[in-house]
This record gives structure tokens, sequence and C-alpha cells, in this order.
């Protein structure tokens, strides 16, 4: 079976109780989900007696008794290799926070026609109905055995963290937390090509990141295992630094190898000089704050919908400007990533993913804009066909070279 993406909503036009007109009828986003955004499609023909008798009873059971047999077979006799669970429990949709596990489904829907548009992989969008971790870590083990990989989605920080530690320990198959690690990895690729546009490297920045959530711990993890000069991390009360007793377990391992500088005190205060600032918190950055950054600096904007910098302030005074929106040029969007992602370590049946492997995608993203690199192009469209084969088959070929392939 598949996850096609099809629209099967229903063209009945009746009204909802009370004989009000149904939301549909005047707001498309409306329209365009009712039924759902996505359907279960066979892959194999079930015409006569004959096909019904390979594709269930008696032809099953001999598939059944050999992956019994030799458990290895189900990755090649089953839909397993191929089809990723996206898990969610509700808690930090979007920018719509703890909204529970029915409201989260449209966006699990989402994501899930996602990975087979842009990466050739099936989906199956489940959202479940408890927060506390270890009942996440269980539901998700016993599930397992459906999934060749497991894509946790919008599930506040900081239990995201410890869900994601657990199930990679539990199971040997991949687990990858896009709200952190895909966003990383489509940073670190604009944050290349920005430098490689103006001269410079990444050893030569310093960089200051706003928000300490699952994103911005993740950034700043990517960049310093690419070898960025320095990165600070700032949250609500500051710089997180060593010296602050208010920290929390992942805040203090944070500290621990960011800030090389000892800097302290405000956000505002670290990014005088600064030659890049990303923004993964909303809120809103002073102008004054922009203007102290070193000359050139690149800002990156990532809040949606309203960019911490509005582009028109950015421009003032930086070389290269990113956001999370579609409407403004360099959008830092976690689809350039996951899907290949997932496709290339699907591809080589691969029981992790590895800091490798993620730097071997933000390498061949940033790739992709080869010669055409600019300051309103340091990263590709989410629509380049280039995209999805590059970073499947970087993936891919970091996997074997990390040893965590096993095929």
């Amino acid at each position: 079976m598949a996850a096609e993406i099809v629209n099967p909503r229903s063209d009945s036009g009746t009204e909802q109780e009370g004989g009000v007109e149904p939301l549909d009828s005047f707001d498309p986003a409306f329209a365009l989900h009712r039924g759902g955004k996505m359907a279960v499609q066979a892959t194999v023909p079930v015409r006569d007696k004959d096909d019904l008798s390979l594709a269930y009873t008696p032809g099953v059971a001999k598939v059944c008794t050999a992956i019994a047999e030799k458990p290895e077979l189900v990755h090649d006799y089953t839909w397993k290799s191929s089809v990723v669970a996206v898990v969610t429990d509700g808690t930090a949709v979007l920018g719509l926070g703890d909204i529970g596990p029915e409201a989260s489904l449209p966006v699990m829907e989402g994501k899930a026609i996602l990975f087979k548009q842009f990466g050739g992989v099936e989906a199956v969008p489940i959202a479940l109905a408890c927060t506390d971790v270890d009942e996440i870590v269980e539901t998700v083990v016993r599930l397992a055995p459906s999934f060749g990989g497991v894509n946790l989605e919008d599930i506040s920080a900081p239990r995201c963290f410890e869900i994601e530690r657990k199930l990679q320990e539990r199971l040997d198959i991949p687990v990858f937390h896009d709200d952190q690690h895909g966003t990383a990895v489509v940073t670190l690729a604009a944050l290349r090509n920005a430098a490689r546009l103006t001269g410079k490297t990444l050893a030569d920045l310093r960089a200051v990141i706003s928000g300490a959530g699952a994103a911005g711990v993740a950034i700043a993890k990517m960049l310093v295992e690419a070898g960025i000069g320095d990165v600070a991390v700032a949250d609500r009360k500051g710089v997180v630094s060593a010296d602050r007793e208010d920290l929390t377990p992942v805040k203090r391992e944070l500290a621990g190898f960011t800030n090389k500088a000892g800097l302290t005190g405000s956000l505002e205060a670290a990014l005088d000089g600064a030659d890049v600032f990303i923004g993964v918190s909303g809120g809103t950055v002073p102008e004054e704050a922009v203007a102290s950054m070193a000359e050139g600096a690149f800002v990156f904007a990532m809040a949606n919908p309203n960019p911490e910098v509005h582009p028109d302030v950015a421009h003032k005074y930086a070389a290269v400007v990113a956001t999370g929106r579609s409407d403004f040029p360099n959008q830092i969007n976690n689809v350039l990533a996951f899907p290949g992602i997932f496709a290339g370590a699907l591809q080589v049946r691969a029981s992790r993913i590895t800091e490798g492997m993620k730097i071997a995608a933000a390498e061949a993203l940033a790739g992709v804009v080869g010669d055409d690199l600019a300051a309103d192009y340091v990263i590709p469209s989410p629509f380049d066909e280039r995209v999805a084969p590059a970073v499947t088959a970087a993936v891919a070929a970091a996997a074997r070279a990390e040893g965590v392939a096993r095929r």
C-alpha cells in the first residue's frame, strides 16, 4: 500500500448542523482540507481470484513464513523500508502551541505528503493521545516494526530531546526530530553559501542564536560540529552561559560547548560586532541591535509569520538576509532537508542518522546553488528538482562511510 498525494474530499456541499454554511464555502484552505489531504492506494491489482490468492490468502502465508524464518526479508517483501512514521503529541504545532493530537493532524498529513512529493518517501501521520515521555517512547517502540524510520514532529522542548534520545537507543531504524535537525541542516547550508559569497569561512564567523528550544540547540550543535568560529545562544533571560544558575540540563550542556567568548547579558548586547544572527524564537530584535552587528553581517530571521527582524530592516545592514517565509528570498525551509535525508537513510537501510549524514546533507544542499550564488540566492527553492537527489545521494554515501548502512 502507498500513501498517495490525492485529495479525496467530498463534493457533497452539505451544510453543517443548524443550517450553518460549511467553512469551505468561503475559505479555500478548508476546501482543500475537506476529507483530508491523503489516501491509501494499492500498488498491486486485485482483479480476480488469482490476484486475490496471491495478494492475500493463501499466497501471503508463504511470505509471512519466510519473514518469520528470516526477519530481514521484511525489508524486501513489505513496505517497511520505504515508509516513515510522522509522530507527534500535538504539543508544539507550528506557531499554534499545544493544540492537541486531533488539531495537529492537518499538519502531520501535510508533512506526509511533503515526504512523498519531495523525496518519494511514503509517510503515515500518527498523532498520539499522550504527552508523557516514557509513554510516547513505549508507544512508538511498539509501532516501529511497521516502519523504516520515525520522524518526530511538533513535540515541545525539552521533552523532544529525551524522546528522540530514548527512541534511538531502543530502535535500529532512523529517528529524526525535524524541528531540530531539519532546521539545522538547512541553516548550515545557507550559512555556508553566505560565507562563500562574501569570501569568508565558517571559522571566521561569530554567530548569535535567538532561541534555546529544539531548533536553537540543534543549530548550535551543528554549527560547532561544522567548525563555526563561535556561537552564543540566547533565551528569554539572555545569553546561555555557564555562570547562570537557572539552566535546564539541556541548556547546561549547551553552555558547555558554545559561547567561547564568555558573553553574558542580553541578546542585544551579544549582537554587538556579531557576524551572524539566527532567529528561531519569535519576538522582535531592535533595529539598533542589528545595526551594531559587524559590517557585511548575515541575518537569518526565521520566525513565522513575523521574522524577528523584518527583511526591510535587515537589508539596511546585512549582506545576506534569510527568513522562514516563502514570499521573501532565501527561505530556510525544512522541506529542503528531511525528504532527502530519509530517502538516503532508507535507501541504505541505515540504523540511524548521524551527525556526519546531516552535515553531508547540508553540504549537498549548499552545492545545488553552485555558480548561481547571489545575495538573494544562498539556498535553493524547495521546487528545485535537483535538491532531493543531491541530498539523498550524499546521505546514503555518508551512511556507508560511517558504518551505519546495512546495504
